[in-house]
């Protein structure tokens, strides 16, 4: 028996808002949530997500592709990188990001979401 699968976006199984300036959208598959995240201007995760997750920085592993807009990623050593339309992008734990520009930053997350801007998400990276 196959386990193939397939989920819309615009039928999420869960949509988790930030405390301000946008939300993401999951779609459950046996290997995991897949989500769109659509990252308003003014977004940034240490005032969006940060209050929900209770960590100082992001300590979630993300892999994915930016569908439009620009986000900026700071490690917590300093490192630093923007994404834009086209990237595809490996975020490992341990940083704070945010919007750049006036354009909503939309991407799609294909690993490292069980938890993430949900209550109570204290994992270490």
């Amino acid at each position: 028996m196959s386990d193939l699968q397939s989920r819309r976006f615009d039928t999420p199984d869960e949509v988790r808002a930030f405390q301000a300036h946008g939300h993401i959208d999951l779609v459950n598959l046996d290997s995991g949530p897949v989500g769109k995240g659509t990252f308003e201007p003014g977004w940034r995760w240490s005032s969006d997500v940060k209050p929900l997750a209770g960590t100082d920085s992001c300590q979630v592993d993300h892999i994915g592709y930016v569908v439009s807009g620009r986000m900026k990623v700071v490690m917590d050593d300093g490192e630093e990188v923007e994404v834009g339309p086209g990237d595809a992008f490996h975020l490992p734990p341990g940083h704070d990001a945010w919007t750049v520009g006036d354009e909503p930053c939309v991407m799609v997350d294909f690993g490292g979401l069980r938890g993430y801007a949900q209550p109570g998400d204290k994992r270490p990276g």
